[in-house]
Parts: C-alpha cells; structure tokens; sequence
C-alpha cells in the first residue's frame, strides 16, 4: 500500500471552487464508503475545512490511486477533471506524511498556527474509523499527525497570540469603522466560530450583539453569553435594519443573504452603509449583495491581508515547529520502511533457505554415500554462500527502509526476486523505532 494526499487549500483554489468541493459532517459517511469502493483503495480519511478539503488514502499504485481519487472529486463536484487538476496538488508517502504533518501542525493554515484544524484532523480520522474506512498505515499517520500538531503548539507556543478567522474579520471591521464602540453587530448563525467571533466583538466594545439562527434555541443561548439579543431568523431582515455590521458563518449548502431582500434593505437604510463579512464555506451571502450601495462585502479570501498582520512571532515559532516535524516525519519513515523491509526479508531468507534445502538435497543424491562429517561441511559451505549473497541485500534493504525512498527500494528487492508483497507479520510502531 502507498500513502496518497489529493486535495486543495485556500492557497491553490479561491473560495467559489472550495466550496463545490466542501464534505459537510453529515455528507462524510457516504462519501468515505463510495471511495473504498474505488479499485485499489484500501483506505481513506477525508479533511474538509473551510480552507482545505483533502483525501488521504492508502492505494495499491499512486498514479491510479491519485486518477481513482480525482475522479471521485470530479463526480462529487460537478467539476470537470480538466478544471480540477489546475486547482489541486497531489503528493505520495514522505511527502504525504510531511505535508499532513504541517496541517495538523498549523504550518499550512490561512492563519499561522490557529488551534481548530487539530480537532479537525482528529474528527476526520474519528469519523473515518467509525465508518471503518481507514487501516493500518493511515492510522499510525494520523496518530502521528495529532502528536506533531500537541508536540508543536505545547514546545513552541505557536497558538498563542489570537489570530484566527473570526479575529480577523473583527480586526477588518475595526480598520474600516476605526473603533466597533457604538456599533451594532449582527451575528448569522450559532456555532463554535459564531461564538469566537462575538467574543472578540465583545472585547473591541461593541455596544450591541443580535444573533439570529434557524435554531432559536441556539441563537439564545450564544446571545446570553455576550448580553446579547436572539431573534428569530425569520426576522433576519428587520433586525438587519438595525445593525452596522454583519458577520455570517452557517452551515447552510445554500445562500441565506440573498440579493432581493438585501435590495429591500438598503432602500429601508437609506445612506447608512452596512458592512458584511462571510466567512462561511459554502458562502451565506450572495457575490451579487457587494455590488448594492452602502454595501461593503467580504468572504473568507478578503481577510488574507488581515491574517498576514502580526505574525512575526509565530513565523519564528513556526521554525522550531519544522524541526519537531522533521523529527517525527524520521519516525514515521522509519516504521514505514519497516512495515515494507522486515515481511521482505523474512521472505528473501526464506527463499535462500528453500533453495539452499533444494539444491543440498540433490547434491547428496548424487554423491551417494557420505559421512556425517561430510553432510556437515557441505550443508556449512551451501549455508555460507546463501548467506553471504543475501547479506548486502538485506544490509542495504535495512539501510533504505529509513529513508523517503525505502518502499521504491523494497519494491524494487521484491521484483527482483520475486517475492510476495504484503506478508502479514508486520511490526508495530514502537518496535520499528526502538
């Protein structure tokens, strides 16, 4: 099996293509069993984010695994694979590992170091054993990726310094409105994000939060926490009336701020201008609302320049946390190489051993009868070649299996003699590493 990651981030593909390609929790099952289905996939854990979606997945070969997964993406998607492949990167076992080990990290996030893609790392991987998706290798990969993210926030403090998408779209509306004291703000949906984006409100000085959510329920319960107001989300709208700023973030599949009762509004507000952030993906609010007057909208995209700003300390913790990846990614590789190498030559031994046994028995057939003196020298002398033409192979074998390219190598070992792939008897991590 090859470890494969196809995917794409907010650095490859802007927000209208991410969100064709958006799994939501609920759409995770299915999707995970359609792809096992897939010839040559053994196993698969997807990570969709609002910033990335990306699919590990364990494959007999790369190149067909990779095809396999691109054309699942396709048909999920409605996007054409020419399209696709413009938009998405693709990387094959240390490259994988590494890769899944600075996302789990925070190295390769909007926001340097934020601390959410830990727990989605660790969801993906819940759900997809769950829905027994997944096997050994992307197991221990992902084990692995949940130590090197706790190893990197715990030794170099990474996560400190709120920056996060809801800090950025706050500190966006206190560049625009140069103080939030006196403004009002309109808060669009009531989930984890919501609630850390109405904390950061609150503590600018904000003078007034509603909150609104299909879930009445819930709109009340987050307004409470902040002394804020909850309505109704059929009221949406009028409250809207009301308020200076607008931040969305739903879970919905579809627009909930749509271009015909925003027209409606603006006339309502006369000249007063409304600023709205989105940073759903999917996105709550239709492109078409930026273009109103008085309108000022941005998505997820917009707040970029935002998020570049005060991160000097974290660029420098960055660095250390590279080294503790490298560290680990060692690790990992050398199990890995392991997990190929030991079945191998378990194998190449036992193929010396059968041919040794062939040979020595036709060898004392023909020289008739022998002393037990005899028997022992012979047998010493077949015993002594076979080892020592297997002991470089096995030596170097041992050597590669530590190194990004020791599966080609075992591969390679494993044509030339024609052994069986894929044995059984296959260490587990902490004895590959002792």
């Amino acid at each position: 099996m090859h470890v494969v990651v196809v995917g794409l981030n907010h650095k490859t593909a802007p927000v209208q293509v991410r969100e064709k390609l958006a799994f939501s929790e609920h759409s995770l099952p299915a999707a995970l069993v359609e792809l096992r289905k897939y010839p040559g996939v053994g196993g698969c854990v997807i990570i969709s984010t609002c910033n990335r979606t990306e699919i590990y997945a364990a494959v007999d070969e790369e190149p067909a695994g990779v095809e396999a997964i691109l054309d699942f993406l396709a048909r999920r998607s409605g996007v054409e694979r020419a399209e696709l492949r413009g938009y998405l990167y693709n990387y094959g076992s240390y490259t994988a590992a590494r890769h899944l080990f600075r996302v789990a990290a925070g190295l390769d996030s909007m926001v340097l170091g934020e601390t959410q893609i830990l727990g989605q790392v660790k969801q993906a991987l819940a759900i997809a054993q769950e829905h027994q998706s997944t096997e050994k290798i992307l197991n221990t990969l992902f084990r692995q990726a949940l130590t090197v993210g706790k190893r990197a926030r715990t030794e170099t403090g990474i996560d400190q310094n709120s920056v996060s998408i809801s800090y950025a779209a706050v500190e966006l509306a206190r560049q625009i409105f140069g103080t939030l004291e006196d403004r009002v703000v309109l808060i669009i949906g009531a989930g984890k994000m919501s609630e850390l984006t109405a904390l950061h409100l609150v503590s600018n000085g904000v003078s007034g939060v509603i909150v609104s959510n299909r879930s009445y329920e819930r709109a009340v319960r987050l307004a409470e926490k902040f002394g804020g107001e909850a309505v109704r989300f059929s009221e949406l709208f009028k409250y809207m009336l009301r308020a200076d700023i607008v931040i969305s973030c739903t879970a919905a599949s579809h627009y909930v701020v749509r271009l015909a009762e925003m027209q409606q509004v603006m006339e309502q507000r006369g000249r007063r201008p409304l600023m709205i952030i989105d940073i759903a993906v999917p996105r709550d609010v239709d492109p078409a609302v930026g273009n109103l007057p008085g309108v000022k909208l941005y998505d997820v995209d917009a707040l970029q320049h935002v998020i570049d700003r005060n991160l000097e300390t974290r660029r420098k913790a960055a660095l250390r946390a590279e080294s503790i990846i490298e560290q680990e990614l060692a690790g990992f590789m050398q199990w890995l190489g392991s997990l190929y190498a030991v079945p191998t030559i378990t194998a190449l031994k036992k193929l010396g051993e059968e041919i040794k046994q062939k040979e020595l028995r036709r060898a004392f057939n023909r020289l008739g009868e022998l002393t037990e003196h005899d028997r022992k020298v012979i047998g010493s002398l077949a015993n002594s070649i076979v080892n020592q033409l297997l002991h470089m192979p096995v030596v170097r074998l041992k050597e590669y299996a530590l190194t990004p390219q020791g599966q080609l190598y075992n591969e390679v070992l494993c044509h030339l003699f024609d052994l069986p792939t894929g044995a059984e008897d296959k260490p587990n991590m902490q004895a590959a590493q002792n």
